[in-house]
């Protein structure tokens, strides 16, 4: 298997992807739903890291400094994916925000590597929706040596419309000027755990793969 693969049996093992009926943020009643809260062992988070290292070396090689997590989800994903990087020859930095600057002491609004204009650095998340906590990153990073965001890395790419047509990622893309990849999409885990027996349990049958299909039909985008 390649690592996309592995990531969504990965999901699966974790109990991370759930089918269903999950009401989203934006109203919509999704039949998946993805939770990275399931990551929650020393050997869940390492092994996530090794997915998130392996997509940055696909799109970015080593075109970057540094790997930029924003609190409070992205701060295990940016130790993790540095971890992973320097196993496999990447030694590269890392650097988060604080959710509330400090008063005394180091009062920089982040913490790790130092940054400086010159600094290019992969932003990773677990997912993203309106890109509104990603601009507030971008802001702080802005006051703390102003470093360059070349690129983003998120978990899954739900592709799904956002307030237009357009797919919601490549609207907060165009919207921020950065690209944003996904480890997988919801088109890649529809296709490989079709009818796919993991652990003894077919995961996804016939009649939940018709709900998604139906789902995508409606509010899906370039899948």
């Amino acid at each position: 298997m390649n690592y996309k693969e592995e990531f969504i049996e990965f999901l699966v093992q974790c109990d991370a992807l759930k089918f269903g009926a999950f009401e989203l943020k934006s109203g919509r009643i999704a039949p998946y739903f993805i939770n990275t809260g399931m990551f929650d062992t020393g050997s869940k988070i390492k092994k996530l890291g090794t997915y998130y290292a392996r997509a940055i070396d696909a799109h970015f090689k080593t075109e970057f400094h540094g790997i930029y997590g924003p609190a409070y989800k992205g701060i295990p994903l940016c130790i993790t994916a540095a971890c992973a990087l320097a196993d496999m020859g990447i030694d590269k930095g890392y650097v988060f925000n604080r959710k509330e600057a400090k008063t005394y002491a180091d009062k920089s609004a982040v913490v790790g590597m130092p940054l400086t204009p010159d600094t290019r650095l992969i932003l990773v998340d677990d997912v993203i929706t309106s890109g509104k906590a990603i601009q507030e990153s971008l802001e702080t990073l802005k006051g703390c040596g102003n470093p360059q965001v070349c690129g983003i890395i998120i978990s899954v790419n739900r592709q799904e419309k956002g307030k237009t047509d357009k797919n919601a990622l490549e609207e907060v893309a165009d919207t921020l000027g950065i690209p944003i990849f996904a480890i997988v999409t919801i088109r890649e885990i529809i296709d490989f755990l079709h009818n796919r027996d993991i652990g003894g349990n077919i995961v996804l049958e016939d009649q939940m793969k018709a709900k998604i299909e139906n789902y995508l039909k409606t509010y899906g985008s370039d899948v």
